[in-house]
Order: structure tokens, then C-alpha cells, then sequence
């Protein structure tokens, strides 16, 4: 392809008609002074979308635009191009054959890219337009540094050498030294797990190797094995940052500390455990640059976000989110205080850890040594006028009883409750010892929930069912399985190649009415658990399972998980 001549995107766009000219005269004012290139200030302005602007460029040089989500990738031809000129220039190398090579940019107006790249990679460029968004989502998957994580660990073992190495040598190996093989090691495993979404960084001491996992959308993957001699140096440096007792091995010990990976603030959790190989270390990461999400972002079923929003608004009651730990109770509930977070309401939580900073909400971390638990806690925080209560989890009979007292006496209280399904939730309190009238009372709504695994959409193909998934097919869909079409990933570079991308949840929705106040009153459980089944009706964990496999959010297989949780 020849060189492409020089246009100006400006022009382009007001020629197309996407802007007006004084849209560009006001973009290029903010351009000048922020520096950006035009395209970002445009889209950040509103005046046009990311897709919008490549198609306008895509017809106006007469090249391809590309949807980089549905596009084939591979590693090995998109790494022709080294990480920090493809981040320079904007650029991926998309496909490969013979002296040709084709490449997208977000901006193919950019001479000068076009001629370094063309010096780089030594070929003849054919352009294509992609979006920038989609750009850089791919760079962040595709150049992974398992190979530079590898080294790093290597040049700490090379370090560290095979004498076994004293206690305070290995402090001074660690401490104040910001360029040791063991920071920039940690710093890397960090930035990594960030890039590829990970909840969770497992350290586990192995036999004879390290093992480093990442858990992501619910499930491990191996980041890398390292010699098991950088186990302690890796270990104690994060005791350090979390200020645990460097000195304590043989005990578990929790923390946590901040670090900013790619100009964002991340909260990390950290707990460590004595192992038969050495100290564990699991960490979670919780990034204060995602937000909270809104509670119509949660993936709930248009009926229960509605009956949600409403009992929330009450000036009184207990609602409790319930499910496994993992399973998105705590985002659900931040995304309900943040609709109910306004100036007219005093809002206090009682945590055990504060997961997320909140603006504008009184939030208290459980202390447990210094006899500051929830129930103390709790009972000072009624004193200070509250509108509504987030207490992390109902641990105890004492907890739970000071919580359904301050929901009788005018607070709407918001809690959780570890059990497998909604109602399980009133006869779980009971056993706990709460007093069946306060129960039926104070208790407004239980909402269960749990998260499925949502198919990759880069890659996402028809599905032949199993035998099994089809039995189980035929017993949830009441024989009408042959109507229904289901679907599955095939495993493409998006995903890392398991066939999913990302979580959903999945809710039932137990109402404390009248019906079923009156029936947990009762002495015998059973017409209690008959009349709540007979008001949640079909909408059960299961059934809206089952519809995300209808709508091709999700697979058999996850559904079945979650069924299996149920099974009688």
C-alpha cells in the first residue's frame, strides 16, 4: 500500500458531517491546550463515538474498519510489533503473509507513525481502522509478561544463591531497595493481574517450585512456577507493605496496604498462612479506579430490580443479600447505598474490611482485638441518628438481633447472610437464635444470588449439548429442549482461550408478605418453607439461570454449576 496523504481529521469529520465546524473550532481550543490528539478530545466531548469517528475515517481513506473484539488474533504476529511502539504509535499488527503485513491504527491520518512503523517492521503496510478503546483493552491482553515475571524470579534466585540466607540478610536484601529483583518482581506480578482482570493473587510455596495464580472470573490460572528459594524474600517484602510481624511465621496474619499499578489507586487485601512448604500468601485486589457499580448493572432480572429499588426506598426494615463467599454479595450492596446515598440520608457501615471508600458515608472497620466487633459497633452507631445501616455480615445471634431491633425501631438495615438460597434465609436466623417475631417483623426482602461465568462474545458459537446437559435440559425446560438453542466459546485470544469473558449474576427474590409472615409465625417449618416457594413461584436461582442460557449470556455448563448447588 502507498504511503496514505496527509488529510487532516478535522476536515474529514466536518466533511462527513459527523461535527459541525464550530464543534472543531471548540476541540481544537481544547486540544491546544490539553495536548491530547484531536480524536480523544472529540469523543471525550460527546460530539462523536469512538466507532463513529473510525468509520468516518475508514470511508474516507477507503480501508477496512475493524471490530478488534471479533477478530482473530495471534500472539505470535501481533508481538512482531514490540509493546512500546505499538503504545507509542497507536498501532497492532493484526495479520502477517509473505513481505505484506497489515496493521491497525486508531489514527491512520499520523504520518509520521506510518513511516516508523514501516521502518520497524520492515514490510509493506496495509492499513485498517480500529477504535482506540478496543486498542488498548488489547494490548493490556495480548502483551503478557509471564516471560519477564519468569526472569525476574530467576534474577532473585540467582541472588539470593543457594546458601540458605539469614533472616536480616534477607531484610536488607529487600528493604529500601526499590530497584531489587524482588520489587520489580512484585511490581510486575501486580501490573499483570491488573491487565488481566484478576480478583485475587494466590503466592503459594510448593515442594520445590513457587507457584503464582491469578484468579480470574471465578477461576485459577497458573501466572508462573518459580525456584521455591524466592518463597521468603517474595513473602516478607509483602508483609512489609502490609505491616504485618515480619518475625511471625507460624501464625496467620492479615493486612492490607495501597499501591497505584498504572496511574490507579488499587486496595489490596492481604493474608497470609503457614503452609507445610512455607507462608501463603492470598491477596485481593479491590481497584478504586473501576467504581461502584449501579444496580442496574448487576445483570438482575427487570422484576426483582424493580421490587429491589422499591423496598430500599422504605424508611424501615432488613434486607439481606445471601449466598457463598464470592458470590457479589458485597457489590450488590454498595450498589444499593450508592442510589440511597444522598444528602437528605445519614448512612453508617460497619465492615469487616471496609472494601471500598465511600464518599460521603460513615464507614467503621471491625476491630475484633481491640473489642470492637459488630455488635458493639453497632450499638454506638444507632446512637448517631442513622437513616440507614450496612452491617457487613449478620456473624452472630447478638449482631442479628441488634440489627433487626434498629430495623423495628425505624432504620433500614442491609446486611448479608451465608446461606444457599432465599428460603433458607429466615429459618437460618432462627437457628441462630433470633426470636421468631422479631424475624417476621424486621424482615423485608432476602435476595440470593450467585455468579455464572458470561461467554465470550469474540467468540461465542452454536453448541451441541451433552447427554447430560441434555437430560438436564429436558428436566428445566419441561421437554421443550429441542426448541432451545445454546451456545458456548470456543477459546480465542479475548478470553485467554476458555471460552468466557467476565461474570454475571444469578437472583431469586424472597418478599416477606403477609402470607409469609404469617406462615414463619408458625411453629412448624415446613408451612413456612411451602407458602415462601409457593410466593417466589418460578423465579429461583435455577430458572434465572436457565434464562441466561436462553438469551446465550451463558453456557449448560455454568447453569448446571449452579443448579448443582440445589439438588435435593
Amino acid at each position: 500500500m502507498a504511503r496514505p496523504e496527509k488529510l487532516r481529521l478535522g476536515d474529514l469529520l466536518v466533511q462527513g458531517d459527523v461535527i459541525t465546524a464550530d464543534q472543531l473550532t471548540l476541540a481544537l481550543q481544547q486540544q491546544k491546550k490539553s495536548g491530547r490528539k484531536l480524536g480523544r478530545v472529540l469523543v471525550e466531548s460527546g460530539y462523536v463515538t469512538e466507532e463513529g469517528l473510525s468509520q468516518v475515517l475508514a470511508k474516507q481513506l477507503n480501508i477496512p474498519y475493524i471490530q478488534l473484539k471479533f477478530y482473530d488474533l495471534k500472539p505470535e504476529v501481533v508481538r512482531l510489533l514490540p509493546e512500546a511502539q505499538a503504545r507509542r504509535f497507536r498501532a497492532l499488527v493484526l495479520d502477517a503473509a509473505g513481505e505484506k503485513i497489515r496493521v491497525g491504527m486508531a489514527d491512520p491520518t499520523d504520518l509520521f507513525a506510518y513511516d516508523e512503523l514501516a521502518r520497524i517492521l520492515k514490510r509493506d503496510i496495509e492499513l485498517a481502522v480500529v477504535t482506540e478503546g478496543e486498542l488498548l483493552a488489547t494490548f493490556d491482553r495480548i502483551y503478557r509478561r509471564t516471560g519477564e515475571i519468569t526472569g525476574l524470579a530467576k534474577e532473585l534466585t540467582a541472588e539470593l544463591g543457594d546458601v540458605p540466607v539469614e533472616f536480616g540478610e534477607l531484610l536488607g536484601l529487600t528493604l529500601g531497595q526499590e530497584d531489587a529483583p524482588v520489587v520489580k518482581l512484585l511490581q510486575m506480578v501486580f501490573e499483570e493481574a491488573i491487565k488481566m482482570r484478576a480478583s485475587d493473587i494466590h503466592i503459594e510455596p510448593q515442594e520445590k517450585y513457587l507457584r503464582i495464580r491469578f484468579r480470574i472470573d471465578g477461576v485459577l490460572h497458573v501466572q508462573t512456577d518459580a525456584d521455591i528459594k524466592v518463597a521468603n524474600a517474595v513473602v516478607l517484602r509483602l508483609k512489609l507493605m502490609a505491616g504485618l510481624d515480619i518475625s511471625e511465621k507460624r501464625l496467620p496474619q492479615d493486612g492490607r496496604f495501597n499501591i497505584k499499578v498504572r496511574n490507579a489507586q488499587v486496595d489490596v487485601r492481604m493474608s497470609t498462612m503457614p503452609t507445610q512448604h512455607g507462608e501463603s500468601a492470598v491477596m485481593r485486589l479491590l481497584s478504586q479506579a473501576t467504581g461502584l457499580m449501579g444496580m442496574d448493572k448487576l445483570g438482575m432480572p427487570p422484576r426483582i430490580l424493580e421490587r429491589m429499588r422499591q423496598v430500599i426506598r422504605r424508611p424501615s426494615g432488613m434486607v439481606l443479600v445471601t449466598g457463598p463467599t464470592g458470590s457479589g454479595k458485597t457489590t450488590t450492596l454498595y450498589a444499593a447505598l450508592s442510589e440511597l446515598n444522598t444528602p437528605e440520608r445519614k448512612v453508617i457501615t460497619v465492615e469487616d474490611p471496609v472494601e471500598y471508600r465511600l464518599p460521603n458515608i460513615n464507614q467503621v472497620q471491625v476491630h475484633e482485638k481491640i473489642d470492637l466487633g459488630f455488635d458493639r459497633v453497632l450499638r454506638s452507631a444507632l446512637r448517631q441518628d442513622p437513616d440507614v445501616i450496612l452491617v457487613g455480615e449478620m456473624r452472630d445471634q447478638l449482631t442479628a438481633e441488634i440489627g433487626m431491633r434498629a430495623a423495628i425501631t425505624g432504620h433500614l438495615v442491609l446486611s448479608t447472610l451465608h446461606t444457599n438460597d432465599a428460603v433458607a434465609t429466615p429459618i437460618r436466623l432462627l437457628d441462630m437464635g433470633v426470636p421468631r417475631y422479631m424475624v417476621a417483623m424486621s424482615l423485608q426482602l432476602v435476595l440470593a444470588q450467585r455468579l455464572v461465568r458470561v461467554i465470550c462474545e469474540s467468540c461465542t458459537r452454536p453448541h451441541q449439548p451433552s447427554p447430560h446437559e441434555l437430560e438436564w435440559l429436558h428436566v428445566e425446560t419441561g421437554g421443550e429442549k429441542s426448541a432451545l438453542k445454546v451456545f458456548s466459546g470456543a477459546g480465542c485470544t479475548h478470553c485467554n482461550g476458555t471460552g468466557y469473558q467476565g461474570r454475571t449474576g444469578v437472583y431469586e427474590m424472597l418478599e416477606m408478605t403477609n402470607a409469609v409472615v404469617e406462615a414463619a409465625n408458625q411453629p412448624d417449618v415446613n408451612i413456612f418453607m411451602r407458602e415462601a416457594r409457593r410466593q417466589m413461584g418460578a423465579n429461583s436461582l435455577r430458572s434465572d439461570a436457565m434464562r441466561l442460557v436462553g438469551e446465550g449470556r451463558t453456557t449448560v455448563e455454568e447453569a448446571m454449576r449452579i443448579s448443582n448447588e440445589f439438588e435435593d
